[in-house]
């Protein structure tokens, strides 16, 4: 299913994943602070451990040969497609590099690279447990 109602679903979804992401970036960076993007890290660990969630509990293989759903396009594709964000990790991320701390920014770049992986992977087990499926 890719038609009008994908993308209707896709929009919608990214309206709520946007304000999502804004809101938790701005509650972690209050708690934090801004010397290094702890809120954008925050949202990509957290969309990550989400969308294996989702993956695990819908089922991984059925998705990969049957499609997306509506359900799919909503949450995955348009919520956490939107809450989560490349774009502001590569700019904090080159930002970090080139300031006068550049370790930062590579522990920046290693903690979203592997820290996301992790959370995918934990999501996709947590969700298929949650399913009542074999891991």
């Amino acid at each position: 299913m890719f038609d009008v109602q994908a993308l209707m679903l896709v929009g919608a979804g990214g309206a709520v994943g946007g304000v999502l992401r804004v809101g938790l970036t701005a509650l972690v960076t209050a708690r934090w602070g801004a010397t290094f993007p702890w809120g954008t890290l925050a949202v990509n660990l957290s969309g990550a451990l989400l969308l294996g969630t989702l993956a695990g509990a819908w089922g991984l293989d059925v998705l990969l040969l049957q499609g997306p759903t509506a359900s799919w396009w909503l949450l995955a594709v348009g919520v956490l497609g939107s809450y989560t964000t490349v774009s502001s990790f590569s700019m904090q991320s080159l930002t970090l590099l080139r300031s006068a701390e550049p370790w930062r920014g590579y522990v920046n770049i290693a903690a979203s690279l592997f820290g996301c992986l992790l959370a995918v992977s934990l999501g996709l087990i947590v969700g298929r447990l949650a399913a009542g499926g074999a891991l």
